[in-house]
Protein backbone atom coordinates (compact mmCIF):
# COMPACT_ATOMS: atom_id res chain seq x y z
CA UNK A 1 0.00 0.00 0.00
CA UNK A 2 1.13 3.52 -0.78
CA UNK A 3 2.75 5.50 2.04
CA UNK A 4 2.27 9.26 2.42
CA UNK A 5 4.39 12.13 3.69
CA UNK A 6 2.70 15.33 4.87
CA UNK A 7 5.01 18.36 4.99
CA UNK A 8 3.79 20.00 8.19
CA UNK A 9 6.73 22.03 9.48
CA UNK A 10 5.68 25.53 8.42
CA UNK A 11 5.50 28.44 10.86
CA UNK A 12 2.58 30.24 9.24
CA UNK A 13 4.03 33.73 9.68
CA UNK A 14 1.13 35.38 7.86
CA UNK A 15 -1.35 33.54 10.09
CA UNK A 16 0.36 34.57 13.31
CA UNK A 17 -2.81 36.20 14.71
CA UNK A 18 -4.68 32.94 14.14
CA UNK A 19 -2.23 30.17 15.03
CA UNK A 20 0.01 32.16 17.41
CA UNK A 21 2.59 29.68 18.72
CA UNK A 22 1.47 26.71 16.61
CA UNK A 23 2.61 25.32 13.26
CA UNK A 24 0.46 26.52 10.36
CA UNK A 25 -1.14 23.08 9.73
CA UNK A 26 -2.49 23.17 13.30
CA UNK A 27 -4.70 26.18 12.55
CA UNK A 28 -8.20 25.31 13.74
CA UNK A 29 -11.14 24.88 11.37
CA UNK A 30 -14.48 24.07 13.04
CA UNK A 31 -12.77 22.68 16.11
CA UNK A 32 -10.19 20.52 14.33
CA UNK A 33 -6.63 21.30 13.17
CA UNK A 34 -6.41 21.71 9.39
CA UNK A 35 -3.90 18.85 9.37
CA UNK A 36 -6.54 16.50 10.75
CA UNK A 37 -8.66 16.95 7.63
CA UNK A 38 -5.70 15.93 5.46
CA UNK A 39 -5.18 12.79 7.53
CA UNK A 40 -8.88 11.97 7.25
CA UNK A 41 -8.71 12.54 3.49
CA UNK A 42 -5.88 10.01 3.20
CA UNK A 43 -7.64 7.52 5.45
CA UNK A 44 -10.80 7.79 3.33
CA UNK A 45 -8.71 6.69 0.34
CA UNK A 46 -7.27 3.73 2.23
CA UNK A 47 -3.83 5.34 2.68
CA UNK A 48 -3.10 4.66 6.33
CA UNK A 49 0.71 4.73 6.67
CA UNK A 50 1.59 8.40 7.13
CA UNK A 51 4.79 10.25 8.00
CA UNK A 52 4.42 13.77 9.35
CA UNK A 53 7.44 15.92 8.53
CA UNK A 54 7.75 18.39 11.41
CA UNK A 55 9.82 21.40 12.32
CA UNK A 56 8.44 24.43 14.12
CA UNK A 57 6.66 23.56 17.42
CA UNK A 58 6.69 19.89 16.52
CA UNK A 59 5.60 18.74 19.98
CA UNK A 60 2.19 20.37 19.47
CA UNK A 61 1.58 18.10 16.47
CA UNK A 62 2.95 14.95 18.13
CA UNK A 63 0.91 15.42 21.29
CA UNK A 64 -2.31 15.85 19.30
CA UNK A 65 -1.94 13.01 16.80
CA UNK A 66 0.24 10.51 18.63
CA UNK A 67 0.34 7.16 16.84
CA UNK A 68 -2.75 8.02 14.78
CA UNK A 69 -4.90 5.26 16.29
CA UNK A 70 -8.05 7.41 16.81
CA UNK A 71 -8.05 8.07 13.05
CA UNK A 72 -7.33 4.41 12.17
CA UNK A 73 -3.97 5.31 10.63
CA UNK A 74 -0.34 4.67 11.54
CA UNK A 75 1.58 7.92 12.03
CA UNK A 76 5.35 8.20 12.15
CA UNK A 77 7.39 11.38 12.49
CA UNK A 78 10.38 12.92 10.77
CA UNK A 79 11.74 15.86 12.74
CA UNK A 80 13.93 18.73 11.56
CA UNK A 81 16.50 20.25 13.90
CA UNK A 82 16.93 23.25 11.62
CA UNK A 83 14.57 24.41 8.84
CA UNK A 84 15.18 22.42 5.66
CA UNK A 85 12.55 23.89 3.35
CA UNK A 86 10.01 21.74 1.52
CA UNK A 87 12.65 20.00 -0.59
CA UNK A 88 15.00 19.30 2.30
CA UNK A 89 12.13 18.06 4.45
CA UNK A 90 11.01 15.73 1.67
CA UNK A 91 14.52 14.33 1.23
CA UNK A 92 14.84 13.62 4.95
CA UNK A 93 11.38 12.02 5.29
CA UNK A 94 11.82 9.90 2.15
CA UNK A 95 14.71 8.20 3.92
CA UNK A 96 12.10 6.52 6.15
CA UNK A 97 10.30 4.92 3.19
CA UNK A 98 11.67 1.76 1.59
CA UNK A 99 9.27 1.64 -1.36
CA UNK A 100 9.84 2.80 -4.91
CA UNK A 101 7.01 5.35 -4.92
CA UNK A 102 5.25 7.42 -2.30
CA UNK A 103 2.68 10.19 -1.96
CA UNK A 104 3.49 13.68 -0.67
CA UNK A 105 1.10 16.42 0.49
CA UNK A 106 1.63 19.99 1.61
CA UNK A 107 0.34 20.45 5.15
CA UNK A 108 -1.16 23.88 4.51
CA UNK A 109 -3.37 23.17 1.49
CA UNK A 110 -6.10 20.71 0.53
CA UNK A 111 -7.10 19.48 -2.91
CA UNK A 112 -10.16 17.24 -3.23
CA UNK A 113 -9.02 14.52 -5.61
CA UNK A 114 -8.99 10.80 -6.31
CA UNK A 115 -5.58 9.71 -5.01
CA UNK A 116 -5.80 6.37 -6.81
CA UNK A 117 -6.31 8.15 -10.14
CA UNK A 118 -3.17 10.22 -9.55
CA UNK A 119 -1.19 7.11 -8.63
CA UNK A 120 -2.42 5.31 -11.77
CA UNK A 121 -1.48 8.36 -13.87
CA UNK A 122 2.02 8.33 -12.37
CA UNK A 123 2.53 4.65 -13.07
CA UNK A 124 1.10 4.79 -16.57
CA UNK A 125 3.54 7.51 -17.59
CA UNK A 126 6.47 6.04 -15.61
CA UNK A 127 7.06 9.52 -14.21
CA UNK A 128 9.72 10.55 -11.72
CA UNK A 129 7.19 12.97 -10.22
CA UNK A 130 3.49 13.53 -10.87
CA UNK A 131 1.78 16.68 -9.60
CA UNK A 132 -1.95 17.09 -9.03
CA UNK A 133 -2.88 20.47 -10.50
CA UNK A 134 -5.68 22.62 -9.10
CA UNK A 135 -7.80 24.79 -11.37
CA UNK A 136 -8.17 28.36 -10.04
CA UNK A 137 -9.74 31.56 -11.31
CA UNK A 138 -6.71 33.70 -10.45
CA UNK A 139 -3.18 32.29 -10.59
CA UNK A 140 -1.44 35.50 -9.44
CA UNK A 141 -0.79 34.14 -5.91
CA UNK A 142 0.79 30.99 -7.29
CA UNK A 143 3.25 29.67 -9.84
CA UNK A 144 1.22 28.93 -12.96
CA UNK A 145 1.94 25.53 -14.54
CA UNK A 146 1.61 24.72 -18.25
CA UNK A 147 1.30 21.13 -19.50
CA UNK A 148 1.07 19.57 -22.96
CA UNK A 149 -1.43 17.00 -24.21
CA UNK A 150 0.68 14.17 -22.77
CA UNK A 151 0.62 15.61 -19.27
CA UNK A 152 4.26 16.69 -19.42
CA UNK A 153 5.08 19.88 -17.55
CA UNK A 154 6.49 22.38 -20.03
CA UNK A 155 6.76 25.48 -17.82
CA UNK A 156 6.55 26.68 -14.25
CA UNK A 157 5.75 30.38 -14.47
CA UNK A 158 6.63 32.93 -11.81
CA UNK A 159 3.93 34.33 -9.55
CA UNK A 160 1.89 37.37 -10.70
CA UNK A 161 0.96 35.76 -14.02
CA UNK A 162 -2.75 36.24 -13.30
CA UNK A 163 -5.85 34.92 -15.02
CA UNK A 164 -7.46 31.50 -14.70
CA UNK A 165 -5.28 28.44 -15.06
CA UNK A 166 -3.57 25.50 -13.42
CA UNK A 167 -1.41 25.66 -10.31
CA UNK A 168 0.44 23.21 -8.10
CA UNK A 169 -2.24 21.61 -5.90
CA UNK A 170 0.28 20.48 -3.29
CA UNK A 171 -0.21 16.72 -3.85
CA UNK A 172 2.45 14.58 -5.53
CA UNK A 173 3.48 11.03 -6.31
CA UNK A 174 7.25 10.65 -6.31
CA UNK A 175 9.58 7.97 -7.55
CA UNK A 176 12.50 7.29 -5.20
CA UNK A 177 14.81 8.67 -7.86
CA UNK A 178 13.62 12.13 -6.85
CA UNK A 179 15.65 11.90 -3.65
CA UNK A 180 18.88 11.91 -5.65
CA UNK A 181 17.77 15.12 -7.39
CA UNK A 182 17.50 17.06 -4.13
CA UNK A 183 20.71 18.64 -2.80
CA UNK A 184 21.48 18.64 0.91
CA UNK A 185 20.57 21.48 3.23
CA UNK A 186 17.69 23.92 2.95
CA UNK A 187 15.95 23.51 -0.41
CA UNK A 188 12.64 24.60 -1.93
CA UNK A 189 10.82 21.77 -3.67
CA UNK A 190 8.69 24.17 -5.70
CA UNK A 191 11.39 26.57 -6.89
CA UNK A 192 14.64 24.61 -6.82
CA UNK A 193 13.76 20.95 -7.41
CA UNK A 194 10.70 20.78 -9.68
CA UNK A 195 12.03 23.19 -12.36
CA UNK A 196 15.07 20.91 -12.80
CA UNK A 197 12.79 17.98 -13.57
CA UNK A 198 11.13 19.55 -16.61
CA UNK A 199 11.92 17.28 -19.55
CA UNK A 200 13.15 14.55 -17.21
CA UNK A 201 9.90 12.80 -16.28
CA UNK A 202 7.88 15.55 -14.58
CA UNK A 203 4.18 15.03 -15.26
CA UNK A 204 1.02 16.69 -14.01
CA UNK A 205 -2.66 15.80 -13.88
CA UNK A 206 -5.35 18.49 -13.80
CA UNK A 207 -8.00 18.16 -11.09
CA UNK A 208 -11.26 20.12 -10.91
CA UNK A 209 -11.94 19.47 -7.22
CA UNK A 210 -12.08 21.98 -4.38
CA UNK A 211 -8.73 23.59 -3.52
CA UNK A 212 -7.76 25.75 -0.56
CA UNK A 213 -4.43 27.15 0.60
CA UNK A 214 -4.65 28.50 4.15
CA UNK A 215 -1.41 30.47 3.84
CA UNK A 216 -3.11 33.87 3.80
CA UNK A 217 -5.58 35.16 6.41
CA UNK A 218 -8.32 35.90 3.84
CA UNK A 219 -8.39 32.31 2.58
CA UNK A 220 -8.29 30.94 6.11
CA UNK A 221 -11.17 33.17 7.24
CA UNK A 222 -13.24 32.22 4.21
CA UNK A 223 -12.71 28.53 4.93
CA UNK A 224 -13.73 28.95 8.57
CA UNK A 225 -16.95 30.64 7.46
CA UNK A 226 -17.75 27.96 4.86
CA UNK A 227 -15.93 24.71 5.73
CA UNK A 228 -18.37 22.31 4.05
CA UNK A 229 -16.17 21.59 1.03
CA UNK A 230 -13.27 20.76 3.34
CA UNK A 231 -15.57 18.38 5.23
CA UNK A 232 -16.49 16.71 1.94
CA UNK A 233 -12.83 16.26 0.93
CA UNK A 234 -12.14 14.65 4.32
CA UNK A 235 -15.21 12.43 4.14
CA UNK A 236 -16.96 13.80 7.24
Amino acid sequence: MMKAIILAGGKGTRLRQVVKDLPKPMAMISGRPFLEYLILQLAKAGITDIILSLGYKKEAVKSYFGSGKPWKVNIGYCEERTPLGTGGALKKAAGLINRREFLVMNGDSCLDLDFMRLIAFHRRHKAICSIALATVADTSRYARIEINSRGEVVSLAEKKSGGSGLINGGVYVFDRGIVDCIPGGRVSLEYQVLPRLIGRGLRAMAVKGFFIDIGVPEAFSGLNNKPQRLFKAAGI
